[in-house]
């Protein structure tokens, strides 16, 4: 039994990787490799950084205001204290929340800009009917990408519970000494534990999210490739049709074509070898070199010798000459050095026959 495989069965598989144009287009719509862990690790690390580095300062301005209040201010209900306590607590704030989340606000957008650059998209703003489709909405929750995402929260809940769990087994141990701390020593104990455990699980989060941004990478590459016929169509878009490229090229030819066959009847002479090369000079007083008008191959060949009858422009057979010519010399270059003399005996040559004619006929 012969077995046939048909590859056009193979042609829709997603198996070439996205071209220039293909990310490009994606980078537009929003569709980039980008972890959001790796912003919430470090929006976390800075953020109980600044607590560490300015805790104690914004507990004392807290500290400090509380006994403003209930040493100084008039508790009677007014217009002008209450817009006192209002003015109080926004100067507090600024004092002690304003600098964490300025803090945490450049960090969340310096991490993002590291990693998709500086792209802003409205795609996935707009409104898409498609959204509220029940069916769909099911086929995105029970999808492969939402079930990556529950293996991924699971682990991570099961190994921060674990690291949590083996901290605070040995830390349990000594809170009830605390009892016999006064309340300053007792939240410095505590703020020391809960910080020293913060940076450990920001340190272990820190870990998993540039794996989550590797794995982000890598999937959002799989989602952007192609099959073989989109990448002949976006080839088709970007440089146009072949058949009309070629049809264009065809013109093209066509029109150089024409445009140096004009130029023969304008040559000198017409060196020949005979029948598969010939090449239309020209010179003129004050040229550094003869010039090739036109210069062709077998069919071109002998319409170039057909114009040059018609026109009485001399042939000159010259094997070599013809030869070395077409190689050396494109359409409108002078001949090289190396000729120089070859050409010259033939336009002297040339030059004689027509003294010769005119003499004849004067």
């Amino acid at each position: 039994m012969d077995f046939v495989f048909d590859l056009q069965l193979f042609a829709g598989e997603k198996t070439e990787e996205p071209t220039a144009k293909r990310k490009q287009d994606a980078l537009k719509k929003g569709q980039v490799g980008r972890s959001q862990e790796i912003s919430a690790a470090f929006v976390l690390l800075a953020g109980f950084f600044v607590l560490k580095m300015l805790g104690s300062t914004a507990v004392e301005e807290v500290m400090n205001y509380t006994v403003y209040i209930f040493g100084n201010l008039n508790f009677d209900v007014n217009e002008e204290s209450i817009m006192q306590l209002f003015i109080g607590i926004v100067i507090l704030l600024a004092k002690t929340a304003m600098p964490l989340m300025v803090f945490i606000m450049i960090i969340g957008l310096a991490m993002n800009v590291a990693q998709v650059g500086f792209n802003f998209s409205t795609e996935k703003l707009s409104f898409n009917p498609g959204r509220l489709n029940p069916i769909s909405g099911f086929g995105r929750i029970f999808s492969k990408r939402s079930l990556v995402e529950l293996v991924k929260s699971l682990f991570k809940i099961a190994i921060i519970g674990s690291l949590v769990y083996i901290y605070l087994a040995d830390e349990l141990f000594q809170m009830p000494k605390l009892i016999f701390t006064d309340i300053f020593s007792g939240a410095a104990k505590v703020s020391d534990i809960v910080f020293d455990l913060a940076f450990k699980i920001i340190g272990l989060f820190m870990i998993m999210a540039v794996l989550d941004f590797m794995y982000q990478k890598w999937q959002n590459n799989q989602d952007l490739k192609m099959s073989k016929q989109e990448v002949k169509e976006e080839f088709k878009q970007q440089e146009g049709d072949p058949q009309i490229k070629g049809k264009i090229r065809q013109k093209q030819r066509q029109m150089a074509m024409s445009r140096m066959m004009q130029e023969v009847p304008k040559a000198d002479v017409i060196i020949t070898n005979p029948t598969h090369f010939a090449v239309a000079l020209k010179y003129e007083s004050g040229m550094t070199a003869p010039v090739v008008l036109a210069k062709g191959q077998d069919a071109v060949a002998q319409k170039i010798k057909g114009i040059a009858r018609d026109n009485r422009v001399p042939i000159v057979e010259n094997k070599p000459l013809a030869r070395a010519l077409y190689a050396a010399v494109e359409v409108g270059g002078s001949v090289p050095q190396e000729l120089f003399k070859a050409v010259a005996e033939v336009l002297a040559y040339v030059y004689k026959l027509k003294h010769r004619h005119r003499r004849r006929y004067a």
